[in-house]
């Protein structure tokens, strides 16, 4: 009997308050909208960051033939075997507990297997370039990518080497602007949820403020102040639920039309987020709306409550 009246009486709220309840519906779509961007954002870094940073691999540049910017090939000529095998000691000897494995790629290995790829025809900035002009290089995979520095230091001094590069370089500008983004999406959604509290208190205390009469009859009758307290936060979790119902299905059409069916095409070397990360985020989504709207409305009926 108690739960049928409950439920009564909130549908007959509802029926009352369908303009206030559908903006408490948007306004917590837009806001959880945004909360579930930003986690799929930071999912996107996180999931590129595991990929890459496990192909990833430093770089020792050794001399070429010619001029070089680098104290070590002041000789002007290629790095000798000899200077490559001190190298490669050195690898095995200082760098063992940090570097897993070591590969030698000569300048044609390089211009065919690497430039080639990526400048068809060998065309560069105006210019077609050969094997000859490329250099040998030593690529080190580390046991771990963050002990980049430490091999760094220990290589950039030796004899034939004139730069050691941590490929790692490449994506950072990419994950900071992608960070910085994740940054102002979160302090976006902070805004809006503050917004969505603060709507849903309002709104939830206007309708109990135009059933005040109705409430006063159920406490003189002995009703607990949870059966007049329920109806009211019901309305705002339903409100709040379709709302962040429909942030999750408005992210996943999003990660689908955006980013399955378009830029997963376009650019294939990169790992995406997909529907499995929406299914992920989508319970956090609800049940935070859910208890966002609970506390809001338990805080805004508060003073109904006194006897």
């Amino acid at each position: 009997m108690r739960f049928r009246f409950v439920m009564s009486e909130t549908a007959t709220g509802l029926r009352r308050n369908v303009p206030m309840l559908l903006s408490v519906m948007l306004v917590t779509f837009i806001s959880f909208l945004f909360i579930g961007a930003s986690l799929l954002t930071q999912a996107q870094i996180t999931k590129a960051k595991g990929d890459w940073y496990d192909k990833v691999e430093v770089v020792v540049w050794l001399c070429p033939d010619g001029t070089s910017a680098s104290a070590n090939c002041a000789a002007g000529t290629a790095a000798t075997a000899a200077q490559i095998n001190d190298l490669q000691k050195v690898i095995n000897t200082e760098l063992a507990d940090d570097v897993s494995e070591v590969t030698f790629m000569s300048k044609e290995q390089f211009y065919n297997d690497s430039f080639l790829k990526q400048y068809p025809g060998g065309q560069y900035q105006g210019r077609t370039l050969t094997a000859d002009d490329m250099q040998d290089s030593l690529w080190l995979k580390l046991k771990n990518p963050e002990k980049y520095k430490v091999v760094s230091e220990v290589l950039s001094g030796q004899e034939g080497v004139e730069e050691v590069v941590d490929q790692r370089q490449i994506f950072e500008p990419v994950f900071a602007v992608l960070n910085r983004a994740t940054v102002a999406t979160a302090g976006l959604a902070a805004v809006m949820v503050l917004v969505a509290i603060m709507l849903t208190g309002t709104t939830i205390r206007m309708s109990a403020a135009s059933r005040s009469e109705e409430t006063e009859i159920m406490r003189l009758v002995g009703a607990s102040n949870w059966t007049i307290r329920l109806p009211f936060i019901l309305e705002g979790v339903i409100a709040s639920l379709l709302g962040s119902v429909l942030s999750c299905v408005s992210l996943g059409v999003l990660v689908k039309v955006f980013i399955t069916d378009w830029l997963a095409q376009s650019i294939t070397w990169i790992p995406y987020v997909g529907q499995r990360d929406v299914w992920i985020v989508s319970p956090i989504l609800i049940a935070g709306a859910v208890v966002l709207s609970i506390i809001a409305s338990s805080v805004a009926l508060r003073r109904y409550l006194k006897a």
